[in-house]
């Protein structure tokens, strides 16, 4: 069974019934009043991570209009005694959830996901911080043809967050949220690359390195550990799980070609550089690609329908940039390969 969530529900005092109809037939594991002041009621539910959208819809549909309602999601670390999984139904209804999404794998509610993302692709002084050290960890690698090291420089996956968020945000339809993004990845592609060019300037950068010609040379199969790569890292994140191991698999695509670009810029070998260009914005295309699919067949859209409409223009639209790009992508990697 997947993590389980306490959905706290906060309103007036006298809708204590209301509550409990609108969650009676559904999965809630237990139910509670945990506070009442003179105007407002707290209740607190346990749920399984994968049913806190459909509580959230139900409530949010019935009591839809009304101003003193707040939910808020807390997070289970455990609980005594242990909630037992309970035996699912053989013939699940096709319709799916609640809000009209299938979703292949149990996940995370779309609120949760959306908070998390969000967190992830604020541009702050850690953010920076957490590239600044992924470079150098990844340059001292890629330089002393260490693999080890390379995925040290790995697990700290500064890109993740604004990557996964720039496709949430696409299957969303945020425009905030998606130029916010934006704006961090751009950042920290721009502090990648200067501070890997400073370091092959002052480094000698010896091209035949095999960490380092690994990165110089592009094939078909590229795009396929691009795509598995964005696929791993959406999913992982629409299911709650941590993302330290799905950040390796990200960043294999990303940070070490970025950082080789740097390098051979640096130390002067362009034409090796554009060949690690084109595998960096092979893999950028791919994960982004594959991240929105994820989300699209995970179910994941806006809650109100107005916002759903913007939302399907943006994914049609995204979907046909990125596959036009790919498509380009292979044309040139078939003239360099």
């Amino acid at each position: 069974m997947m993590a389980l969530r306490i959905v706290e529900v906060v309103t007036g005092l006298d809708k204590e019934e209301k509550v409990r109809e609108a969650v009676n037939d559904l999965d809630v594991h237990d139910l509670w009043c945990s506070n009442r002041s003179e105007s407002k009621l707290t209740m607190r539910m346990l749920v399984g991570a994968e049913r806190t959208e459909e509580v959230l819809d139900k409530l949010s549909e019935r009591f839809a209009g009304y101003e003193d309602l707040r939910l808020v999601i807390i997070p289970v670390e455990a609980t005594i005694p242990r909630v037992e999984e309970k035996a699912k139904e053989a013939s699940p209804s096709p319709e799916g959830e609640s809000n009209g999404g299938r979703k292949w794998f149990d996940r995370i509610s779309s609120d949760e996901l959306r908070d998390d993302v969000q967190e992830s692709s604020k541009l702050n002084a850690m953010y920076l911080i957490t590239i600044t050290l992924s470079v150098l960890v990844a340059a001292i690698g890629l330089l002393k043809d260490n693999v080890a090291v390379v995925i040290g420089a790995m697990v700290i996956a500064p890109l993740l967050g604004p990557n996964i968020a720039m496709s949430l945000a696409t299957t969303l339809g945020e425009d905030k949220l998606l130029k916010r993004s934006v704006i961090t990845m751009a950042a920290g592609v721009l502090l990648t690359l200067a501070l890997s060019l400073v370091i092959g300037m002052v480094f000698e950068v010896d091209p035949t390195i095999r960490e380092i010609s690994l990165r110089t040379e592009i094939g078909l199969t590229d795009i396929v550990l691009a795509l598995a790569s964005g696929a791993a890292g959406a999913l992982f994140f629409t299911i709650g799980t941590s993302t330290a191991l799905v950040g390796v698999m990200v960043a294999v695509a990303l940070m070490p070609p970025l950082v080789t670009l740097g390098l051979l810029i640096g130390s002067g070998n362009l034409g090796l550089a554009f060949e690690t260009l084109l595998l960096f914005m092979t893999n950028f295309i791919c994960v982004n690609l594959a991240a929105v699919g994820i989300f699209i067949v995970q179910g994941i859209k806006p809650r109100h329908w107005w916002s759903s409409i913007v939302a399907k223009r943006s994914v049609s639209y995204s979907l046909l940039l990125w596959m036009s790009l790919l498509a380009a992508m292979v044309i040139l990697i078939l003239l360099y390969a």
